[in-house]
């Protein structure tokens, strides 16, 4: 069975404002599909195959860098709020939030009784430990971008925990589902993944696998099934398919493309492919030569066949590019931009003008993406007729994120979709985003995504991001050639899995989802 045909509309994302800060009673967790509705039952070992791991790994959410340790995350820890199949914004530690001062205040109601792994209860100093792991001026945390507009966090009630910030922030409750922004112990190693998830750790071995069990006393009675959970490195798709097809794993992502047609006829196998805002991209380094002239990088936007890709990258799992990381699932996608095709002529054109000459150096692994060697490759035939020298360096899955991701001028990415375009912005976009694949800066930039979260006016904060994605797609550091499904294999054995928008593999939540049938 392939589940293609969901192409989420633009009412299933934020409605302004006043949706955003209304905040949600607790009477149910989550919303539910229809993969849901039977009874589930207790028992089993669930195994999981994932790309991304490497031996560098750690558990620590302020460092997960990769899909491994995104679907770790969500075994061992919740956050305040989460985001559901359809991308509204649902009660996890949380019972509710509400804005004051509009939205430059947010105060936030916690759930009781909640305890960690630990035995800890959840109290408002857990939060504010938690959050403060990522602040602070010695922070590495890839959230901490995300947090600088947050000028204080205090428990304002036994129960209460207030976010005062710099500025108003009409969709700071996205913020709080971000994977890295999880809640565990006052006082606590982040290393050692004590949470208040559906699963406590038993052992981890960077690079090759992680084993857990079931939490007794998970908060959530809905959820966590499976007894245990094994969650398996493995790297190399043809390796992690086979384990799939014959059993010895339960659930896969990133199934290549081209090979979907070809499972789905297979009666033990279910193949989920869900459009996202997810994308796979070329960064260029624009803060040095030669990636710092505009001419050089419109003319390598110009170069690249980005249908071709569609076609024989993704088989059809996926839509157009246009540079800019928001879709056209996203309710503030700028729809009217003028679209970089294909137009040799026109990158010869700009390459000649941006003055530079010789090879430009292009890193391409697997742990980029799905395909990324092979989509390298036409990108150095489609460039090559445009007169420009594009030659590979292969790097290896194993430490690529460690040892090449940022570290190149010249390197293959993947992004997985966010809620909202002030969370891809401020994560990635920013100038003082420590995840600024391209170390472009624009100061002018950083001026609209500001103005954007305080203003209450939808239709202003469309024009505001709609001025955005046209500063990031004409004049930005990262070539996205591409949106690409997320597509997931899961053995029939399982109920209880379904995709979401939100993130792969469920929104990193499948493990605690599903069962055995």
């Amino acid at each position: 069975m392939t589940i293609s045909d969901n192409p989420l509309n633009r009412r299933r994302f934020l409605s302004g404002a006043a949706s955003i800060g209304a905040g949600v009673a607790a009477s149910t967790f989550l919303g539910r599909s229809a993969a849901a509705a039977d009874t589930p039952r207790k028992g089993g070992e669930l195994i999981v195959g994932i790309d991304g791991g490497g031996s560098a790994d750690s558990l620590d959410p302020a460092f997960n860098l990769n899909k491994y340790l995104f679907v770790a995350s969500g075994l061992f820890y919740n956050n305040l709020i989460e985001a559901d199949d359809q991308n509204k914004l649902q009660p996890s530690l949380a019972l509710s939030w509400a804005p004051q001062s509009n939205g430059a205040v947010w105060v936030v109601k916690l759930r009781p009784g909640v305890q960690f792994h630990n035995g800890k209860t959840l109290t408002p100093a857990d939060v504010i430990y938690s959050f403060n792991h990522h602040r602070g001026a010695d922070s590495k945390s890839a959230a901490k971008a995300l947090l600088e507009p947050v000028k204080e966090i205090r428990a304002s009630a036994p129960d209460e925990v207030t976010f005062v910030l710099t500025a108003p922030n009409v969709t700071f409750p996205y913020i709080l589902t971000e994977f890295h922004l999880v809640i565990g112990p006052e006082g606590g190693s982040f290393t050692d993944a004590v949470g208040t998830g559906a699963f406590i750790l038993e052992k981890f071995e960077p690079g090759i696998r992680i084993l857990a069990k079931r939490n007794p006393n998970y908060w959530d009675s809905s959820r966590g099934h499976v007894d245990s959970v094994k969650l398996l490195v493995i790297n190399d798709s043809t390796a992690r398919l086979n384990a799939l097809q014959t059993g010895q794993i339960h659930i896969a992502n990133n199934i290549e493309p081209k090979l979907v047609a070809l499972l789905e006829k297979n009666p033990k196998l279910q193949i989920f492919s869900t459009p996202s805002s997810a994308h796979d991209s070329f960064p260029l380094k624009s803060d040095s030569a030669p990636f710092d002239n505009n001419d050089l990088r419109l003319a390598l936007k110009y170069a690249i066949d980005r249908q071709e890709l569609v076609t024989r990258i993704l088989s059809g799992h996926g839509r157009v590019g246009n540079d800019s990381p928001i879709s056209d699932v996203d309710p503030y996608f700028a729809a009217g931009l003028p679209q970089h095709s294909y137009d040799p002529d026109k990158a010869k054109f700009l390459y000649k003008k941006s003055g530079h000459d010789g090879p430009l150096v292009l890193t391409v692994s697997e742990a980029g993406f799905p395909g990324a060697i092979d989509a390298g490759q036409l990108f150095q035939a489609s460039a090559g007729k445009a007169g420009i020298d594009i030659q590979l360096e292969r790097a290896p899955v194993d430490g690529y994120y460690d040892n090449y991701w940022l570290k190149r001028p010249f390197f293959v990415s993947s992004w997985n979709g966010r809620l909202t375009p002030d969370l891809m912005f401020s994560t990635a976009y920013i100038s003082s985003a420590p995840w600024n694949e391209s170390s472009w800066k624009r100061p002018d930039f950083d001026k609209l995504i500001i103005a954007a979260r305080a203003e209450l006016d939808d239709a202003k904060r469309k024009q505001l991001y709609y001025e955005a994605q046209a500063l990031v797609s004409a004049e930005g550091g990262e070539i996205i050639p591409v949106f690409n499904n997320y597509i997931m294999g899961v053995s029939t054995k399982l109920k209880g899995f379904y995709p979401s928008y939100a993130g792969d593999f469920s929104n990193r939540r499948a493990a605690e989802r599903v069962w055995f049938a």
